[in-house]
């Protein structure tokens, strides 16, 4: 069922009005205060390696750093196609190029290093920050699909190819839209951490500088059926502080 007064609108051009898409266009970059905890980086060897960090995003290119990143005086950087760490004043420590390559036979359980993190929450939350706006980006496809009801709420869903030029959990996610027009949660199964299918929930929307930003993440293992597994969050991450530039 559709919501009252949307039936002619187009669900993808709906979700970029209604997370501010006029003001996000103004912008070059996100800074943002934020704790990253749960089970996928406790089973990674990492479980407290993101709980208080910075995170710096560029919105124009893929490029994200963490600061600290897994002890005080380092920081990480991400691109699609290299990721490295670095000491503050950019002297840069290690790197490794074409990084999706090193998680080739990956299964749930196998670790980390600290290479494989940074590229994994690098690509991960610059997705995140930068959703729904890239859905207009060249490359993308998107299309309404049957709705889903959960709880008391009937979401509209918005099912999204992804081009091989965005790095990102999997080639095509989908994106459950409440009466807002706001994503209130996305399935996907992220391929370099062993494909587990996934159920995640963004919530607490505040207003950054008129752009709609959930605050609260919360993602859920999910069952064949598409329920989530709500005995304990794969990934919780909550922002403090957003700012745009």
């Amino acid at each position: 069922m559709k919501p009252k007064g949307t039936s002619v609108v187009d669900l993808r051009d709906l979700v970029l009005e209604a997370h501010g898409v006029a003001r996000w266009k103004r912008f070059r970059k996100i800074e943002a205060d934020m704790s990253i905890v749960g089970a996928l980086w406790a089973r990674k060897g990492w479980p407290d390696a993101l709980k208080n960090v910075r995170v710096t995003a560029e919105i124009t290119e893929q490029q994200l750093n963490y600061e600290p990143f897994t002890a005080e005086g380092l920081r990480s950087f991400y691109c699609p196609d290299l990721v490295a760490i670095e000491t503050l004043d950019g002297k840069r420590l290690k790197q490794r190029t074409n990084p999706r390559s090193a998680f080739a036979s990956h299964k749930p359980a196998t670790p980390w290093d600290d290479l494989h993190l940074a590229y994994f929450s690098g690509y991960a939350m610059w997705n995140y920050l930068n959703t729904p706006f890239i859905f207009a980006r060249p490359g993308f496809a998107a299309e309404e699909i049957g709705p889903w009801v959960e709880g008391h709420q009937t979401w509209r869903r918005l099912k999204v190819s992804f081009p091989e030029s965005v790095a990102t959990h999997s080639p095509e996610q989908v994106f459950y839209i409440d009466d807002r027009g706001l994503i209130a949660r996305l399935d996907y199964s992220a391929d370099i951490s062993g494909g587990v299918p996934s159920a995640h929930y963004p919530s607490d929307y505040r207003d950054f500088e008129g752009i709609m930003i959930p605050t609260r993440r919360r993602a859920y293992l999910r069952n064949i059926d598409g329920t989530p597994i709500q005995d304990g969050a794969v990934v919780a991450i909550d922002i403090s502080n957003m700012r745009f530039s």
